[in-house]
């Protein structure tokens, strides 16, 4: 299955998909995307020879816009659109032309914690001044609102005792690490039933 991966920042998920063992007989990353000119996960798929685009929904020098991905995605053959860290909502035009293929990850237990503005740091400092005892990351399918999609799979972890929002963010990227590279398995598995609104792990 290929994949193309959107991020905004340092890229450490884009770097747990290519390194997990369990991805590496079922899909390849065949297009990085971001919404930057210039981001840490170019360099990483510079060195894996990943083809890299800037992408933006108006016409920019540097950028392609989300008009033009479609075609460039038909000809990579891509199944499946995973947002590691993309800070930017998906315009509803594309989402519509890829239904039920985009998915995300939030570093937060979803529908909690979520929302316009909720992202990075601003997601684990929400969490810590609520004295919540809990956290944890959500992958969700993608629609036209920001991480109100249909919830696929969450995995939690305690921070009854963490100290800082810092903290518990270094305990949730762990979890999203290994989460991600699931999650994108079972689809490329055809593990994944959705009824009544729901998503299901088969």
């Amino acid at each position: 299955m290929n994949i193309a991966v959107f991020v905004s920042g340092r890229g450490s998920n884009l770097h747990a998909i290519l390194n997990s063992a369990e991805l590496e007989a079922l899909c390849r990353i065949s297009v990085v995307c971001s919404d930057k000119l210039d981001c840490h996960a170019f360099q990483i798929a510079h060195q894996y020879n990943i083809p890299f685009f800037s992408v933006s929904e108006s016409k920019k020098n540097g950028f392609v816009t989300f008009q033009m991905l479609p075609s460039i995605f038909a000809e990579k053959q891509i199944e499946l659109i995973v947002l590691a860290g993309f800070l930017k909502l998906i315009p509803k035009d594309f989402i519509g032309t890829f239904p039920f293929k985009i998915i995300n990850i939030h570093p937060a237990l979803l529908p909690s914690f979520g929302g316009k503005g909720m992202y990075g740091n601003r997601v684990h400092e929400a969490v810590f001044k609520s004295s919540a005892k809990v956290s944890g990351a959500t992958v969700h399918f993608v629609n036209e609102n920001y991480d109100e999609g249909l919830i696929i799979d969450q995995a939690a972890v305690s921070i009854a005792d963490a100290n800082s929002a810092e903290e518990i963010a270094q305990r949730v990227l762990i979890l999203e690490h290994a989460l991600l590279p699931s999650v994108i398995a079972k689809i490329a598995q055809r593990k994944i039933e959705i009824k009544n609104n729901r998503v299901y792990l088969i």
